[in-house]
């Protein structure tokens, strides 16, 4: 059995359009070098990552990538971010147990899109 090079991906301002386009669930740690709960979160992401090869595994540093951290109005990190078919369907900041962030995963892939949808539409509408 062949091991995946790198479980995660790093995402930079010109990448992540294209990752979160072209897959159908992303999730995105927004993290930083000096953040110490980012450091110990990191292996919880890194071996919660190898448990779902289907799901895009990112990361986003967020001292290197200061515009993508403003456009998602980051406030504290890490930060964790899922995204279904182009559309955010979590955000949360802080650390997560392991346990905790599978059962997110599992919820997140549960998600009926159609519906997400639907409620995004009808948002929109309303704002407009």
């Amino acid at each position: 059995m062949q091991e995946s090079a790198v479980a995660t991906v790093e995402l930079t301002k010109e990448n992540f359009a294209e990752t979160i386009n072209n897959n159908d669930m992303v999730i995105v740690d927004f993290w930083a070098t000096w953040c110490g709960p980012c450091k110990a979160f990191a292996p919880i992401y890194e071996k919660v990552s190898e448990q779902h090869p289907d799901v895009v595994f990112a990361k986003v540093n967020t001292d290197e990538e200061r515009e993508l951290a403003m456009e998602f109005q980051i406030r504290s990190i890490p930060t964790l971010m899922i995204f279904r078919e182009n559309i955010i369907i979590f955000s949360q900041p802080g650390m997560l147990p392991e346990q905790a962030f599978a059962e997110i995963i599992g919820k997140a892939k549960d998600v009926d899109m159609e519906e997400v949808k639907k409620e995004v539409a009808e948002q929109q509408k309303a704002d407009s």
